[in-house]
């Protein structure tokens, strides 16, 4: 089998622009993913209400926080097993299937979400069923967000694959900006108690039904050029691609599962988990909350675009480099600031979501760093596993920074941000 070093593990195809045909493409997975990652994440925009409906009603709100907090955990915790044999098969029978699969299983285990009963109804059953619909969630968005990643890398030009991998991440923020409008609807329209009573279920009985069309978008989509090559030259792997990753590209691995440690540090803590940190912990009422939740992920998107495009032009190092040094002050100063001075709400949460967008360059490292016949595998464990460890528990330790001071959420950012610029300082003095 192929053991090409890492450093070399992406072969350019022909300088050709993007046509049609990719932004085709482009646009299918990208869509596909923004309503998946809805499904995946729309959990933690009610996790206030969940939390008092599928728990003990006089259990201490920060124990009832960290548990509701620990059953959305447990989705990411999930996403190892279902990433490595997702991937497997991606190498071996193609990345087109598994990716279709991957939207089937986080569509029905979403619509139960929203059908069932709660703590009130039938007890400690209500939570259970909750955790166990979350680690198939899991399981499905471990082979999703890899296998996109992939996907849309191998049928673009290597010149390009910075800005397709930022435009899939793009589309996958998108999805966290669905969750964040409907959960912003939801809060407009109904009262507290309506959304107590049942308005909650709605978005969940919703991404259901999105989960179901996307699958039917992903029959327009063709397996890569990359995947087609390797069956033609029978070149795919002869032994469990896993163990070839593991035995031929160690430092691809620690590369990768530290920038996905930054990338879990952004997503879940600014975007994912400040929505509540605002309403519980500097007093917004949750409309306010999602409306400016929903502007910074809109300059999220942008950001990861952007940041994508410039890995292709410069180097993800420069861009680790710069825009963590920049998250670093502006997150820092968003959370140093809202109490004293909460009409800089908007504007600081938006600088702060484009600067998040620096995790653009996240997967043009991760795709390039494993060869073509290991690719999946190799990029579903680094990530998976990291996202499992880093992702799975980082809101149990901010929960717990809050615990003590306000500025949990900074400290913990400010110091993946410190990670974020060494490993592109190391990056950028190796020209990678």
């Amino acid at each position: 089998m192929t053991t090409a070093p890492s450093s070399i593990a992406q072969p350019d195809q022909p300088a050709r622009p993007l046509t049609r045909n990719d932004y085709k493409t482009l646009s299918l997975s990208a869509l596909g993913g923004a309503l998946e990652f809805y499904d995946f994440i729309i959990f933690v925009f009610f996790a206030t209400v969940v939390g008092k409906l599928f728990f003990p009603a006089d259990m201490p709100e920060w124990l009832r926080l960290m548990q509701t907090f620990g059953i959305f955990a447990a989705g990411y915790l999930a996403r190892p097993l279902g990433g490595i044999v997702m991937a497997h098969f991606g190498d071996l029978l193609g990345r087109k299937k598994m990716f279709t699969l991957s939207i089937f299983m986080m569509a029905v285990p979403t619509l139960i979400m929203g059908l069932l009963p709660t703590y009130a109804q039938i007890g400690m059953w209500a939570p259970i069923l909750l955790l166990l619909m979350r680690v198939i969630q899991g399981a499905a968005i471990g082979g999703e967000v890899p296998g996109a990643w992939v996907f849309v890398s191998e049928h673009v030009p290597g010149k390009h694959v910075g800005y397709a991998c930022g435009t899939l991440t793009s589309g996958l923020t998108a999805g966290i900006l669905l969750g964040s409008l409907v959960a912003t609807a939801i809060n407009s329209i109904y009262t507290p108690v309506e959304v107590s009573d049942y308005a909650w279920r709605i978005p969940f009985l919703l991404g259901g039904v999105f989960g179901l069309f996307s699958v039917y978008l992903r029959r327009w989509l063709h397996e890569t050029p990359v995947f087609a090559e390797l069956q033609q030259r029978k070149a795919l792997a002869e032994e469990v691609p896993l163990r070839a990753v593991l035995r031929d590209h160690r430092g691809a691995i620690a590369v990768s599962m530290l920038l996905t440690w930054l990338l879990s540090a952004g997503i879940v803590v600014v975007i994912l988990m400040t929505p509540t940190v605002l309403q519980t912990v500097y007093h917004f009422s949750p409309t306010i909350a999602l409306q400016s939740n929903s502007l910074a992920i809109v300059f999220l998107s942008l950001g990861c675009i952007i940041s994508g495009a410039l890995a292709d032009r410069f180097g993800a190092g420069r861009v680790f480099v710069f825009g963590c040094l920049g998250l670093l002050a502006s997150s820092w100063t968003f959370y140093h600031s809202l109490a004293d001075h909460p009409d800089w709400l908007f504007p600081l949460y938006a600088l702060t979501g484009f600067l998040v967008g620096t995790i653009g360059a996240v997967p043009y490292v991760m795709v390039k760093a494993f060869p073509p016949v290991v690719r999946f595998s190799g990029l579903s464990f680094s990530y998976n596993v990291a996202y499992a460890i880093f992702g799975g528990l980082t809101p149990m330790v901010v929960s717990l920074l809050l615990k003590e001071s306000a500025m949990g959420p900074a400290y913990y950012v400010a110091v993946l941000c410190g990670m974020g610029i060494l490993v592109g300082a190391w990056l950028w003095s190796k020209g990678r």
